[in-house]
């Protein structure tokens, strides 16, 4: 007897999974847990198969009937519909859709070989999915490429136009070795035409420093952003690592952010040590933080962080009308960096600051923290800050380290 969507409702789970039928071989497995499971059995060159349609209630009673209809469709035509959905999920079948094939390649791939994958994601579930994701991947054109591509670089965002198409490259190349596309349509479209990388040397003057300070604590943009803008300034970290901070690792009794080795680029943990200063922004950010967790927690949840480029943006917004020379959040880092070897630190001390991997033999046999000195060396940037916002300072005192 045919199965009705109150038939299914009343259906109770017992101590073993149990079965009950619809019709033309489609069922239900009623698991201990209540879980209940739609199954389409059928023979195909005298063998039984069996495929898995997909839960009940996020599957109904009629669609699972129109997925059966479509699998004994296959059946007809002497297709293993279970062989096809295997095939689906590694990635091997030419029916593979794009947004199908993506995550398996994200999965299987991309997050096993590399640690960070935040902005791979967002370019994935942004720029790639909404365009291309019901596509057959095998169909996939130059011209589709194109477009999503050049929807970036018509907004004005080449490196993230060059993103898109790195990320969609690997994508494709790995569908090619898959045998599920012939070509990869971002042959076509060299990424030289897209973006090409500038080694970047910006570092700001002095001058430059204190007319970005007072653009920022003058400009409209939120608190925190002024408050991040700055703690960047004062402590060379990455961006990426201040918007993933969570307050159990800034410790302000004793002067340490401890970074995570999950949140640093390096793979490794990192100490940052705060300066009187950087102590006090924080403390603001823990007033304007609320009960969050996060030190910057993002507009409207106590749960996520800001976007990647939430602090890129604050910073244009903040420089508008301002005449010195266009400059990004990471250049704040070789600011720091660039000023402090001018004045004598020792370049090991700096790299240990920027949490760099020191190259060579000095990286395998150079283990020291430098605790001390980037203590004070810290301490120092952040009072030189303060005096080119109240006295205008043209250059640092030079020091001897």
């Amino acid at each position: 007897m045919a199965l009705s969507d109150t038939a299914i409702k009343a259906l109770k789970p017992q101590e073993k999974v149990y079965t009950v039928t619809d019709d033309r071989g489609l069922y239900v497995e009623v698991f201990p847990t209540g879980g209940i499971v739609w199954r389409y059995r059928y023979r195909l060159n005298g063998k039984y198969e069996k495929l898995t349609l997909g839960k009940y209630p996020a599957l109904s009673l009629k669609n699972a009937r129109i997925k059966r209809d479509e699998a004994a469709a296959m059946v007809a035509q002497g297709q293993s519909p279970a062989k096809e959905k295997q095939a689906i999920k590694e990635g091997s079948s030419k029916e593979t859709t794009f947004a199908e094939f993506a995550e398996y390649y994200f999965v299987n791939f991309q997050m096993k070989e590399r640690k960070d994958c935040t902005i791979p994601r967002r370019v994935l579930d942004k720029d790639l999915l909404p365009f291309l994701g019901h596509k057959r991947i095998s169909e996939l054109t130059p011209e589709d490429a194109r477009k999503v591509i050049w929807r970036k670089k018509d907004q004005g965002f080449d490196a993230a136009a060059a993103n898109v198409h790195g990320l969609l490259k690997r994508i494709c190349d790995k569908a090619i070795a898959k045998g599920v596309m012939a070509a990869n349509p971002i042959s076509a479209l060299p990424a030289r035409h897209v973006h090409k990388q500038v080694s970047r040397d910006r570092a700001l003057t002095s001058q430059e420093i204190k007319a970005f300070l007072n653009a920022v604590y003058n400009s409209n943009i939120r608190r925190q952003f002024k408050l991040a803008l700055h703690i960047c300034l004062l402590t060379l970290v990455r961006k990426s690592e201040l918007l993933l901070a969570r307050w159990e690792n800034v410790h302000l009794d004793i002067a340490e952010w401890h970074i995570p080795a999950e949140q640093s680029k390096t793979g490794k943990p990192h100490i940052v040590y705060l300066s009187k200063q950087t102590i006090s922004l924080f403390q603001e950010l823990k007033m304007l933080a609320d009960d969050s967790e996060l030190v910057l927690p993002g507009r409207g949840s106590l749960t996520k962080p800001f976007a990647h480029n939430a602090i890129n943006n604050a910073l244009k917004v903040s420089m508008r009308g301002v005449d010195i020379p266009s400059f990004t959040v990471h250049d704040l880092r070789r600011t720091a960096a660039t000023m402090l070897n001018e004045q004598g630190y020792s370049s090991d001390v700096v790299e240990k600051s920027l949490n760099h991997t020191l190259p060579g033999i000095r990286g395998i046999y150079n283990r020291a923290e430098y605790a001390s000195q980037r203590i004070e060396m810290l301490q120092y940037w952040a009072d030189f800050l303060d005096s080119l916002r109240t006295h205008g300072a043209a250059v640092l005192s030079f020091r001897q380290a």
